[in-house]
């Protein structure tokens, strides 16, 4: 082992050295442990199931894959999956709040942890940005449907049609989200399984009404843009089969976080691909792909045909559906920020509680504010992929880490074995690298441009703070207790 005084080693000035939060001592700031597997699977669903079936995959079918837009969704299942596995390794090892990057600093080191920290900031960002575009065309058409109709200059971004300049429906979703979460609201386990409740049931209404409205025939073509064109959807719908690392900020507050955990995670993934492709042969064979409005596609294919209520109620469905998920990511990535400004990585500032509500309000409002903005000036897709390399980027880190700890330290205490080890991980990280290709090179760009600034805060300021916060060598990660 590298000696302490080494930059590179797990001593205490090594930037390698393993570092996990300080469990609360007192027992008011203490989170209670109520939540069982249906609670966990269904927070795991309702974090999965958003804009990427009520918005993405109209945009995704007309536009790059066609109907072949489930063969979009299987991919990335396939991908998510692998990755679905290490995660759950992780979570049956460190069975505390702060997803993967309270993993990553606690397995593979600080510079790492840090890095997949700054990461996930980008990318829960530009999901909320991502969500409340696809929760805008659903608002947009129930404006329309009681005879609103907004000026072109405010239905979308630049590119997005003819007169667009800004999508302020979305813009002001952002904003109005993070006002919210700043009036200090609390989301019980009660309110996001009923709320899931609703999205899920939705989704039924849309396969069961919708399969008896198929046309076989609207499927054909079923990949006109050829096979490349699904694998490039699945690129850009990936972000759609992740939320399971929502359930990673639910481990201090899981009942057994290390046994149920991992079964939460997998299970949440296989429901939502389920229904998923189902969802994607009812918008595809309803109304041909050509015909299909990326912006309210399920409720425009209803409406087609008659179904002129079914309509209302699927948009009124995603809307409430849909803000769950914009909640859940940016009360996410406020946490997270506060997590790093705690650990001493960021500055105290930015972490601060306010006095009276207790929750990170600068942050919030930094998030909420930047997220407007990409809301407002990104087309879905260009939103989407920015989430999409920031998700795929940190799975390849992820199972190739995973594949590292089981051969390195094969003796530590797992609630959850990642299976056909070191196969399955390799394979997450072949499909995320290759997803990862069909992606834009302005996405690589802005990725490489944030990830090096990234680590310009973390040499001028993160690694000297943090070692006044959070003094000392390594952590032993055998020492971590399952449960209290």
């Amino acid at each position: 082992m590298a000696s302490g005084g080494s930059l590179f080693g797990t001593g205490p000035n090594g930037v390698f050295r393993r570092t996990v939060p300080r469990p609360e001592t007192e027992s008011e700031r203490r989170m209670v442990r109520v939540l069982g597997l249906p609670q966990l699977t269904m927070i795991g669903v309702g974090a999965i199931i958003g804009a990427g079936i009520f918005s993405l995959a109209g945009a995704v079918a007309r536009d790059i894959a066609g109907p072949a837009v489930l063969v979009s969704f299987l991919i990335a299942g396939a991908a998510s999956l692998c990755a679905a596995f290490a995660y759950a390794e992780f979570a049956g090892m460190v069975p505390r709040a702060g997803s993967s990057y309270t993993y990553a600093a606690a397995v593979l080191g600080e510079v790492v942890g840090w890095i997949i920290g700054w990461d996930l900031l980008l990318e829960y960002t530009a999901i909320v940005a991502t969500v409340s575009i696809g929760m805008s065309g659903y608002v947009g058409y129930l404006l329309e449907v009681v005879g609103v109709d907004l000026p072109l200059w405010m239905q979308g971004a630049p590119g997005t049609g003819e007169g667009h300049r800004v999508d302020l429906i979305a813009m002001l979703i952002c904003l109005g989200v993070a006002w919210l979460l700043n009036r200090g609201t609390r989301t019980s386990a009660r309110v996001d399984v009923v709320l899931t409740a609703v999205k899920i049931a939705v989704v039924l209404l849309v396969v069961v009404v919708g399969l008896s409205r198929v046309d076989f025939g609207n499927l054909e073509p079923f990949a006109p843009f050829g096979w490349g064109g699904a694998v490039t959807g699945a690129a850009t719908v990936f972000f759609a089969v992740f939320g399971y690392d929502a359930l990673s900020t639910a481990a201090e507050e899981s009942v057994d976080a290390r046994r149920l955990l991992p079964k939460a995670m997998v299970l949440s993934l296989a429901i939502s691909m389920v229904l998923y492709v189902l969802a994607c042969v009812v918008l595809t064979g309803m109304v041909h792909y050509t015909q299909v409005d990326p912006d309210s596609g399920f409720s425009s294919a209803f409406s087609s045909v008659g179904l002129q209520g079914v309509a209302v109620v699927i948009a009124v469905g995603a809307v409430l559906g849909i803000v769950t998920v914009s909640f859940s990511f940016m009360m996410g990535a406020s946490r997270l920020w506060y997590a790093l400004s705690r650990d001493g990585l960021m500055p105290k500032w930015f972490g601060e509680l306010h006095p009276v509500r207790r929750v990170p309000h600068r942050a919030t409002w930094i998030l909420g504010v930047v997220s407007a903005v990409l809301a407002g000036l990104l087309p879905v897709e260009e939103a989407a992929e920015l989430t999409n390399i920031g998700v795929l980027f940190a799975f390849v880190l992820v199972c190739a880490a995973v594949v590292v700890l089981r051969y390195r330290r094969p003796d530590l205490p797992r609630g959850f074995r990642c299976p056909g080890m070191p196969v399955v991980p390799v394979l997450g990280v072949l499909f995320s690298a290759w997803l990862m290709s069909f992606l834009s090179g302005e996405t690589w760009l802005r990725l490489g441009m944030w990830l090096v600034l990234g680590l310009v805060v973390y040499a001028l300021y993160g690694y000297r703070n943090t070692r006044r916060v959070m003094p000392g060598g390594s952590v032993d990660l055998s020492e971590l207790p399952g449960r209290r």
